[in-house]
């Protein structure tokens, strides 16, 4: 499924943290609240937010996994159902925020269809900037172009959801003139040579893996105001 942009239930014009119900920890929603502190969840992340004294502004879903104390811990004002069962909670919720950049905790978890289901979204919701936190690594889709401040020798790996190609400048391998694919040539491991590091992607089809570390570098730059992928 693939539904159209729909009006957003919540807008916002600071990065927003949207919390899952996967794996994550306090220090990952602290992580992600200092860069944004306003906050979201998608179903039953509701609970983790609330574990941490934080009343989310919004829950997205179909609130199949949140528990009954959760719910009613939550003002009626604040639950947004989104009764379709064909996508996932976190597509539901990132369509309905416009932000700069939502910043995603609780959706790289331990489950590895969770994951890729996770990566699929990003794809799919192409015009919604959105960075997820993983416990050792962020993943974002690289936009139309991206500047990143990241010290010399940090890993810089590129996966391909579909065929892409780009260009890129400050790394060790450069990606000009290359076709990338899921069943073909991938990206992981490359590294910084000298910053800033410039990528370009000619379709919203790549991935960009960075160490944890990392964050408040990726967080400038997709916040900041620059080429977007077009909304459907």
């Amino acid at each position: 499924m693939n539904e159209g942009i729909v009006s957003p239930r919540l807008v916002s014009p600071a990065p927003v943290t949207l919390v899952g119900a996967g794996a994550a920890s306090a220090e990952d929603l602290r992580a992600a609240r200092a860069h944004a502190p306003r906050v979201a969840a998608a179903d039953g992340g509701a609970r983790l937010a609330l574990a941490e004294g934080i009343l989310p502004e919004a829950v997205f879903g179909d609130f199949d996994s949140m528990d009954a104390e959760t719910r009613r811990a939550i003002p009626e004002a604040r639950l947004h159902h989104v009764a379709e069962q064909e996508t996932t909670d976190f597509d539901k919720a990132l369509r309905h925020i416009e932000a700069p950049l939502v910043i995603g905790v609780g959706f790289l978890g331990t489950r590895i269809d969770h994951l890729l289901a996770a990566q699929t979204v990003l794809i799919r919701r192409a015009y919604r900037r959105c960075l997820l936190l993983g416990a050792g690594d962020i993943v974002f889709l690289c936009p139309p172009e991206i500047a990143l401040d990241l010290p010399s020798g940090s890993r810089v790996s590129l996966y391909p959801m579909a065929e892409v190609t780009g260009r890129s400048e400050g790394l060790l391998w450069p990606i000009e003139g290359l076709s990338f694919a899921p069943g073909g040539m991938i990206g992981t491991s490359n590294r910084v040579t000298d910053g800033p590091v410039r990528l370009e992607a000619h379709a919203p089809r790549l991935l960009v893996i960075l160490p944890r570390a990392a964050l408040g570098a990726a967080v400038r730059s997709l916040a900041a105001p620059g080429p977007a992928w077009p909304a459907p």
